[in-house]
């Protein structure tokens, strides 16, 4: 390890990187300009204090950002990284901020993971005074300008950030840089069924396909096509079309089906049904659709036939034989 390790941004900066060295850090670890961009979006914010400081700060003592919007991490990735800075040390430090006894993690979990499988005691850290919102905001923006993010996580933060902070659609947008549309977009994903923001997570389906599949209401429609989709590497022109056909087959089946009744009308035919059957002293069963139905009238001998008769105001000798 090089003894600029740990000693401050400007010694990390010291001269005699090599170009294969910076082309494997800029590979590895986010550019400045992405931290600048994350802290001036973030400073909007009341609760920045812009007087931050460089540190030294134990390992032990940092904790993972809670909104952090990537859940899992690449050992692959975190084992490239950390050779890496074995190799020509830290380029950027971690951005922290002071939560009771701990620092929390704002931006560079990646680089805190790569000095814990390095087993340092130590990392170089900015602290800053930032809120809760902030400090959301900040990782996310990390995340997206990074595009460590699939579409899930994507959607998933954007609604961290409503959730958590009561924040509007707007109020993100401004916050993160992005057009409300795209935040919009990016929500509507997590209407899917969760088997279906997998396929999207691992990228088997595009977001593309995913806006499309949207389309159907019945998320076994929805997940069976997916599966097509996949199977048969479908394009998003034929998965429009293949959506616009069981759209026409289900329109069909509903134009077929009898009429539904609402709660009140199924309460007052039920009700209808009650009062034949105690008025005739007989089983009533009340069939009602829209406008046509179907009322039967149980008995079970000819003397109960002619009393339901006579209830009804009807002479038995119109009946006689």
């Amino acid at each position: 390890m090089k003894k600029r390790l740990g000693r401050g941004l400007s010694s990390v900066m010291a001269q005699g990187m090599s170009d294969q060295g910076r082309s494997k850090i800029a590979e590895t670890e986010a550019p400045k300009a992405l931290e600048k961009a994350a802290e001036t979006t973030a400073a909007t914010d009341a609760g920045i204090d812009s007087q931050d400081k460089l540190i030294d700060i134990p390992l032990a003592r940092i904790v993972p950002n809670p909104h952090q919007p990537r859940r899992d991490s690449d050992p692959a990735a975190i084992s490239v990284l950390a050779a890496s800075i074995r190799s020509e040390g830290l380029l950027q430090p971690i951005i922290v901020r002071k939560v009771d006894e701990t620092y929390q993690l704002i931006v560079g979990e990646r680089r805190w993971r790569a000095f814990q499988q390095l087993e340092l005691p130590t990392i170089p850290a900015r602290v800053m005074q930032a809120s809760d919102a902030s400090s959301a905001v900040m990782a996310l923006i990390e995340n997206l300008q990074r595009k460590d993010l699939n579409p899930i996580q994507e959607a998933l933060g954007y609604a961290s950030l409503m959730r958590d902070f009561d924040l509007t659609q707007e109020a993100v947008a401004q916050r993160i840089g992005k057009a409300r549309a795209t935040i919009t977009n990016a929500l509507r994903l997590l209407k899917l069924e969760r088997t279906l923001q997998g396929y999207l997570a691992k990228g088997l389906l595009t977001v593309g396909h995913a806006k499309v599949l949207l389309g159907l209401e019945d998320p076994a429609q929805q997940l069976l096509l997916a599966r097509r989709i996949i199977e048969h590497d479908m394009s998003i022109r034929a998965t429009e079309t293949a959506v616009e056909r069981l759209r026409k087959e289900v329109a069909v089946k509903t134009a077929r089906r009898p009429l539904s009744l609402s709660q009140s009308e199924s309460i007052a035919v039920k009700d209808l049904g009650e009062r034949l059957t105690a008025m005739l002293k007989a089983k009533v069963i009340l069939k009602h659709s829209g406008a046509k139905g179907k009322l039967v009238i149980e008995y079970h001998s000819n003397d109960e036939l002619q009393r339901i008769l006579e209830k009804m105001g009807w002479s038995p000798q119109m009946y006689s034989t």
